[in-house]
């Protein structure tokens, strides 16, 4: 797998798990917790985006 298309799925999980954090908000019986460790997951996806991007250059 190239480091390109690697990028793009790290981009798309990102989306997704962004997508759930929305979705989780909008529910009174959302877990705080729960929501805290999609968006460290979404945090770390991110930072091995910005790290794969920097070594492409």
């Amino acid at each position: 797998m190239s480091v390109s298309s690697h990028v793009e799925e790290l981009k798309k999980k990102h989306q997704t798990l962004s997508n759930k954090v929305e979705e989780l908000q909008r529910l009174p019986s959302a877990s705080d917790a729960e929501i805290a460790e999609l968006k460290k997951q979404k945090l770390r996806i991110k930072e091995e985006i910005s790290r794969l991007d920097v070594a492409a250059e």
